[in-house]
């Protein structure tokens, strides 16, 4: 469950942690969750709201003093979704939309020249060599000029490695 902790920083500088715990799910967009926030210290005559605590949100998405656009789009995806998000985002294009970390998405792998050997057969590209010829394709040296080309970027996670292609 993503969720925020919302007081105001003049609550604060008075030494008052007073705001609630808003959760984002119940919310349409950043424009409803604001709104909400406005209502929960309707006390104050123009609230500047602090974010003070958040879980289950990436810190890419949400500050003390900003929430972005995007933390919606995140909260749509499945877990094994944001698992491939926060990884696109963390090592291949951290202002990349979401939609743009999902389609890049090549898979996982057990290695790098697993993706290439998966490539190539799911391109169809292997069909298109003579049979005998289809033994002598380095899949490694593909991955390795794939990667050193820029047009894919590999990051291992455990004993897996997870494949991007540029966008």
């Amino acid at each position: 469950m993503s969720k925020v902790y919302v007081g105001t920083y003049r609550k604060y500088n008075e030494g008052s942690l007073k705001g609630d715990w808003l959760d984002l799910a119940d919310y349409a967009d950043k424009d409803a969750f604001l709104e909400a926030c406005t209502e929960l210290h309707s006390d104050e005559d123009d609230p500047e709201l602090m974010f003070q605590d958040w879980e289950d949100i990436p810190t890419r998405f949400i500050g003390e003093s900003h929430i972005d656009e995007k933390t919606w789009d995140w909260l749509e995806l499945s877990e094994d979704e944001r698992e491939i998000v926060a990884i696109y985002m963390d090592e291949v294009d951290q202002d990349a939309p979401v939609e743009t970390a999902l389609e890049c998405y090549e898979g996982e792998h057990d290695s790098e020249e697993d993706w290439a050997r998966d490539f190539w057969d799911h391109t169809g590209m292997v069909n298109q060599l003579p049979e005998f010829a289809q033994n002598y394709i380095d899949y490694e040296q593909f991955a390795r000029d794939c990667r050193l080309g820029g047009d894919i970027t590999f990051v291992e996670k455990g004993r897996k490695v997870r494949a991007f292609r540029r966008n």
